[in-house]
This record gives C-alpha cells, structure tokens and sequence, in this order.
C-alpha cells in the first residue's frame, strides 16, 4: 500500500511552498516602488531601468541555464517579444521611475493597481472576443472612480505631481497594451514562461545599453543602498519574481494568482510609511479600496462569491 501519510505531508510541504512564493511575490512587487524611491538617491530614472534590467536579465539568463530551459529560437517571436519588452519593461519603468521623483512610493504603488482595469480595457478595445457584459463595464467605471479619488482633482491640477500621477496612469496602460499583445501574439505559442520572460528581459536590457549612452547620462553616486535596491529591483523584482510567479499560477491558476495585485499597494503603502516616512492623504488610501472594488467587480470576483455563500 502507498504510504498515504508521506503522500499528504509531502503535498502540504508544495502547498507551503507555493504560499510561501506568492508572500514573497507580494512583498517584491509592492516593495519594488520602496527600492526605486531609494535608488534615485543616487541614480536617475533611466540609469535606474538599466540597472535593473541587466541585473534581471542575468538572474533569468541563470534561472534558464540551471533549469536547463531552452529559448525561443530568433525569428518573428523575437520580434513580438521586443515590442513586449518596450512596452512591459522600458516604457512602464521609466515612467515610474520618473514619476517618482515627484510622488511617494505608497502613491505609486496605488497607482499600479491600475493594471488588471486597464488590461480589461484595453482588451475590449483590441481583441474582438472580448465582449463587454455589464458586469465589466461597471467594474471598469468603479475602478476609475477610484482613480479619481486618488488623483483629487478637486486639489487642483496645476501642481508638478499631476504630471507624475498621469505618467504612473500611462505605465499601467503600457502594461495592459503589452499583456494584450502577449495574448494575441505569444501567448498561442505556447513557450515557456521562464524561456519568454528570459528574452523579454534581455531584450529590454539591450535596448537601454542601446539608448544608455543618450538618455543614462548624468552624475552616479554607488552608495550600499542605491546597489542594494537596483539589484533587489533587477534580482529580485524583474527576475526571481518571474520564476515565483510562474510556479503559482502553475499550482493556483492564472485567477487566483492574480489576487496577488490585491496585496501589492498595500505592501507599497506599508513600506514606504514604515521605512521613509512617507504621509498620505485620506483620499490615496480610500481611492486604492475604490480601484481594488473595481477590479473584484470587473473580474466577476464578488458575483462568484455570492454565488458560493448561496449554495
């Protein structure tokens, strides 16, 4: 007979692990604004984005190497995988990178819950099987209040900050272009994750050494906790993450892996109070639980839940 004990302890140990890689995977991506916030200490935007994309770049380029993946062979995936790289790792980080020399950290990590609604949206625009239902549509209103709320118009739009809210706005929406175009052109291919990630990262790096020499320019000051955060930000954040995400939408499913996007501003928030001594307004935080309404909504989230208490 199978030992039906060993069985049952040793699927709790991958179920621990799978729990404990989606904790980590919160706290890298909610404390990645932190690390940012940190490395413009000594560092501008763009040579922060270089850093960390040639950071990544080698940590998947090892991640692939001890896993034995093997890569897309160079073709018109590449090609696909360069645009992914523009819009999911250049444009999205420099943009945040330079938004954050005006907001704090915990402001921009709100402003990245914006992600999965301007996914929703820009599907509905691009992708034809993506019909509408109510249901979506009334997510997407909800969670755009809440993009409002946090913006406070009402403060008045003439200050320097607006202009660093409105490009952490157009970050979220290059990421939701490139996880739409991820769908329609790489997606049906079905590689690997790791192997894509690998050439999306590494394409990203070499379009930066590309571009260093016109936009990275500038004074550099190397201090411990400007290397540690871009390498955090490179390592951790655009590389190891991959890797943990990957394994728990393996073992969770993309739905409940997403939920990770629920924990992310908080973390944001959280860290950058605790560790810089950030303040926020009373509409940031209440304009976050507006968005995070909207995206349950949009997701069907709340009607299956409702569901489920029925039954």
């Amino acid at each position: 007979m199978p030992n039906t004990d060993a069985a049952t302890g040793a699927t709790q140990i991958r179920r621990g692990g799978v729990l404990l890689q989606f904790i980590l995977l919160a706290l890298t991506w909610g404390a990645s604004f932190l690390f940012v916030a940190i490395a413009l200490t000594g560092l501008s935007p763009a040579q922060i984005v270089l850093g960390r994309l040639v950071a990544g770049a080698l940590a998947l380029a090892a991640v692939c190497v001890i896993g034995r993946h093997r890569l897309p062979p160079p073709g018109m995936i590449w090609a696909h995988l360069l645009v992914v790289a523009l819009l999911l790792c250049v444009i999205p980080f420099l943009l945040f990178a330079w938004a954050q020399q005006d907001i704090s950290s915990g402001l921009a990590s709100i402003y990245n819950a914006t992600t999965p609604l301007m996914t929703v949206l820009v599907a509905l625009v691009a992708l034809r099987e993506e019909r509408p239902t109510r249901t979506t549509l009334l997510g997407i209103l909800v969670g755009f209040l809440g993009v409002v709320v946090v913006l406070a118009p009402w403060e008045g739009l003439g200050a320097g900050s607006v202009l660093a809210q409105l490009a952490c706005l157009g970050a979220t929406l290059s990421y939701g272009i490139a996880f739409v175009y991820l769908r329609r052109f790489v997606t049906p291919r079905r590689l690997g994750a790791i192997p894509v990630a690998t050439v999306q990262v590494g394409l990203g790096a070499a379009v930066m050494l590309v571009l260093s020499p016109v936009v990275a320019r500038g004074e550099v000051d190397l201090s411990t906790p400007v290397i540690v955060a871009v390498l955090a930000l490179g390592v951790l954040g655009t590389g190891v993450a991959y890797v943990w995400n990957t394994n728990i939408v393996t073992a969770w499913g993309a739905t409940n892996a997403s939920t990770v996007t629920y924990l992310t501003p908080v973390i944001g928030v959280a860290l950058g109070i605790l560790v810089r001594g950030e303040h926020i307004s009373w509409n940031e935080p209440s304009g976050a639980v507006v968005v995070i309404l909207g995206i349950a909504v949009s997701q069907g989230r709340l009607r299956r839940r409702t569901r489920a208490v029925a039954i």
